[in-house]
């Protein structure tokens, strides 16, 4: 595949048509050689066009996830720098864990264009048709104390809804703790694992799954997705790329400082914050009025007797 990335970085920064000997000769390969890497390309669904004494063009790219193309020209400092791609899998959150037990770097990212056992928090299905959506997990290893890990979550939700009103002039919302609201539908969740010990967190695996190009046919009872509201299908790549560096900014910040505009942020997006929330914990319920996030991402929760609690994980039911 190194033949071919380089093949259409080549045609990609061509605005015609760019000789097949010109190509042939900057890559060291036969003419026929280049031809066959052509085909291959033209049966991954890039659009290529070959006129005689002209040579090749680049028309189009496929809406796929591509290694190459999420990495051409991402300039992140330390994510996605190793990236793994699947047609199919499971669950990218298994593969990442994997990866992560095997010592592989930080920032190292797992995508799928489709999952068969796609899950969110509490073990839930996430619905993961393919080439819809965008489905990831991402290994990162942070220098915080466990009982912070919320704040990832947090950050991967701000970091979301950064990315999605850059790219798509769409202005979601944060339901605390994971999910991303359009229009009191879910468009996206954030699942976070850790391998941990009691004091050091050894790495954390980051699963995010959003609905972006499908339609009402693809879609559960409760979701929707990004083209419901923008009209149009998106480009994922473009998205991908704009969330990865998003998550690489608000992280290298968080690690740095104390959290506190990361906070600020989440604030801003919160669509759970002012009101009455019914919140499942176990076997225990809690009512009251949510009306803030403390320092560890936890949701402070004022009761109808005046007490303030916090929570750092469960189910919510906005009330009002």
């Amino acid at each position: 595949m190194i033949l071919q990335e380089k093949i259409l970085d080549f045609l990609k920064r061509k605005q015609e048509y760019a000789s097949g000997d010109q190509i042939a000769q900057r890559l060291g390969i036969s003419r026929q050689a280049l031809w066959k890497h052509i085909q291959d390309l033209k049966q991954a669904g890039y659009d290529i066009v070959a006129v005689p004494h002209l040579g090749y063009r680049l028309i189009s790219r496929p809406d796929r996830l591509f290694t190459f193309e999420v990495m051409q020209d991402l300039g992140t400092r330390f994510l996605a720098k190793k990236v793994y791609y699947f047609d199919s899998l499971a669950s990218t959150m298994d593969v990442a864990m994997k990866f992560g037990l095997d010592g592989s770097p930080e920032g190292t990212l797992v995508i799928a264009e489709a999952q068969t056992q796609g899950r969110g928090r509490l073990g839930r299905n996430w619905f993961s048709p393919k080439y819809k959506g965008i489905y990831f997990s991402l290994i990162l290893k942070p220098k915080m104390l466990p009982s912070r890990a919320s704040l990832l979550t947090l950050l991967c939700a701000v970091s979301l809804c950064e990315a999605i009103k850059k790219i798509c002039d769409l202005e979601p919302g944060i339901k605390w703790p994971n999910d991303i609201w359009f229009s009191h539908k879910k468009v996206g969740g954030i699942l976070t694992e850790l391998n941990a010990e009691m004091d050091a967190i050894n790495f954390v695996i980051i699963g995010i799954g959003l609905n972006v190009n499908n339609d009402k046919k693809s879609l559960v009872n409760g979701a929707t997705s990004l083209r419901e509201h923008k009209g149009e299908n998106v480009n994922r790549i473009d998205l991908l790329q704009e969330i990865l560096r998003r998550i690489e900014i608000n992280y290298l910040l968080l690690q740095e400082k104390d959290g506190r505009y990361l906070l600020e942020k989440a604030r801003a997006y919160s669509l759970t914050l002012g009101r009455r929330v019914r919140i499942s914990v176990r076997e225990k319920q809690v009512e009251g009025e949510a009306i803030d996030i403390d320092r560890d991402g936890g949701l402070l929760l004022r009761k109808d007797s005046g007490v303030v609690e916090k929570v750092m994980a469960g189910d919510v039911i906005h009330c009002r």
